[in-house]
C-alpha cells in the first residue's frame, strides 16, 4: 500500500543503515530536520522511492575526490526519468578497520567493505594485510553490521566510519586507514520537483549528453558548446550507453546556473548537437565558491547580441541611423 501523501512529503531516503556517510550528508539538509529518514539498500531503491512518491527526496553519493564519479549513481540518473538534483553536500571521509571483540589484525583474512571505501584504503590494507581478500558490502555500515549478524560471519573484519563504535560493539583494529587524508565525498539531493533553485552566483549545473555518432572530433564538438561560451567543466566522465560498442554518454558538471545567459545558450547549442540531453539540475555549490568568467560572457553581452539580431530582423534602424 502506498504511503500516505503527508508521510511521503516528510520522508527522505538515504543509503543505510544509520551511521553512513550518506546519513551525515542528509543531516546537512535543513528541510530534512525532524522528518522521517528512510534507510535503503542501494541507489536504485533510493531513487525509486522518489519516483514512486515514498520520499520527497533521496540523498546519494555522486563523486569522490579519490575515486571520481560514482558510476552506479550516474547510470541510475541516466536511466530513471524525471529526476532533478536540488542540492549538493560535501562530507570528509575517514575509515577504520573494525572486527568482533577479541579479533587481532593477524586473524584477518577477509575484509568486508563498500567498493568505494575499499578502493580508498587499498594501500593500507596491502601493506598490513597483503594476503587479504575483499568481500563487497552495500554500505560502509552494513559491512560492520554483518559481522554481528546471525550465523557465521563471512568476513573477519570490515571497513567502516569511525563513528561505527557508537552503533555496534566492535573493536578497532586500525584508525584513519584511508590512503588520502583529505578525501571528500560529494553527495546530491535528488527530487522529482520541476522547480529549479534560484541562482546564487555560486552554482553548478549537471547534465548527461550523448554523442550523435562514434567519429573523430565528436567529443571536441560537444566540448566546444561550453568552451566557446566561457564555461568551465568541473566533471566530465564517459559512461557506456550499453546498446553497442563505441556508444557513450557523458556526465557533465559545469560552473554556472541555467538562468545564466551563457549557460542557457550552451544548453541550446548542446541540444542541437546531441540526440539526447538530460538536464539533471542547477543548484547551489556546496563550497559556495562563486563562478568566475571574463566579462565578454556576462548576461548583458548575450542579451545585447540578441537585441541586435532582433533589430535586424525587424527592420529597426541601427544606432546612429534615421
Amino acid at each position: 500500500m502506498p504511503r500516505p501523501l503527508d508521510a511521503a512529503a516528510s520522508s527522505y531516503s538515504f543509503l543505510g543503515p544509520a551511521g553512513t556517510f550518506t546519513e551525515a550528508a542528509l543531516a546537512q539538509v535543513p528541510e530534512a530536520k525532524g522528518k522521517h529518514w528512510r534507510p535503503v539498500n542501494n541507489v536504485g531503491e533510493a531513487l525509486e522511492d522518489v519516483v514512486s512518491g515514498r520520499s520527497v527526496a533521496a540523498m546519494i553519493a555522486i563523486e569522490n575526490s579519490v575515486e571520481g564519479g560514482v558510476t552506479a549513481a550516474q547510470d541510475a540518473l541516466a536511466s530513471i526519468p524525471d529526476l532533478r538534483i536540488i542540492g549538493e553536500y560535501l562530507v570528509p571521509v575517514k575509515f577504520s578497520l573494525v572486527a568482533l571483540p577479541g579479533t587481532t589484525l593477524g586473524d584477518v583474512r577477509t575484509v568486508a567493505a563498500h567498493p568505494v571505501a575499499y578502493a580508498q584504503c587499498r594501500r593500507w590494507l596491502e601493506q598490513r594485510l597483503p594476503a587479504h581478500s575483499h568481500l563487497p558490502a552495500t554500505s560502509n555500515v552494513q559491512a560492520a553490521a554483518e559481522l554481528l549478524g546471525e550465523g557465521p560471519a563471512l568476513a573477519d573484519a570490515a571497513i567502516a566510519p569511525p563513528t561505527i563504535v557508537n552503533h555496534y560493539r566492535v573493536d578497532v583494529l586500525g584508525d584513519d586507514i584511508g590512503d588520502n587524508a583529505n578525501a571528500v565525498t560529494r553527495f546530491v539531493l535528488v527530487s522529482s520537483t520541476r522547480r529549479i533553485p534560484e541562482r546564487t552566483g555560486a552554482d553548478k549545473t549537471s547534465l548527461i549528453a550523448e554523442l550523435p555518432e562514434d567519429r573523430s572530433g565528436a567529443l571536441l564538438e560537444l566540448l566546444e558548446q561550453f568552451s566557446t561560451r566561457g564555461i568551465n567543466l568541473s566533471l566530465l566522465q564517459s559512461r557506456p550507453i550499453g546498446d553497442a560498442l563505441g556508444r557513450y554518454r557523458f556526465v557533465v558538471d559545469l560552473d554556472g546556473h541555467i538562468h545564466d545567459e551563457r549557460v542557457a545558450d550552451a544548453l541550446l547549442g548542446l541540444r542541437r548537437f546531441s540526440p539526447n540531453v538530460i538536464f539533471l539540475g542547477s543548484y547551489p555549490r556546496a563550497d559556495k565558491v562563486r563562478t568566475e568568467y571574463v566579462s565578454r560572457y556576462d548576461d548583458e553581452t548575450f542579451i545585447e547580441a540578441r537585441d541586435w539580431l532582433r533589430g535586424i530582423l525587424s527592420g529597426e534602424p541601427a544606432d546612429g541611423e534615421e
